[in-house]
């Protein structure tokens, strides 16, 4: 197997991030999965998304790589909801997302991997 590069690996973080943003934001449009284009769209961004993040691994630390994911990810797709369902957290649910964010933040700045 060929080793990918750390930017490379970043980079498919980001692709990861953005892919799975379009599957969960538009996941909604699928009615159920009972709409053809839309559900179609869903399943191969996911795909997509799983495969990115699975080359990220390679050279990222898991622990950063899906806690970098998932908190992006949620965040987004709340702000996602927000602007494209009229869908406003109530204060936990605000609360809740800044947890995720400050616990990202930490342990991608203070978390060691050894």
């Amino acid at each position: 197997m060929k080793n990918i590069s750390l930017l490379s690996g970043y980079i498919y973080l980001v692709i990861a991030i953005l892919t799975g943003i379009a599957s969960n934001g538009f996941l909604k449009t699928t009615e159920g999965f009972t709409k053809l284009n839309p559900t179609i769209f869903c399943v191969a961004s996911i795909i997509l998304c799983l495969f990115c993040i699975s080359k990220a691994m390679t050279v990222i630390p898991v622990g950063f790589t899906y806690a970098t994911y998932g908190a992006l990810t949620i965040t987004a797709v709340t702000l996602f909801g927000i602007l494209k369902y009229n869908q406003t957290p109530n204060l936990y649910g605000t609360a809740g997302l800044v947890l995720i964010i400050l616990g990202v933040i930490l342990l991608n700045t203070l978390g060691k991997v050894k």
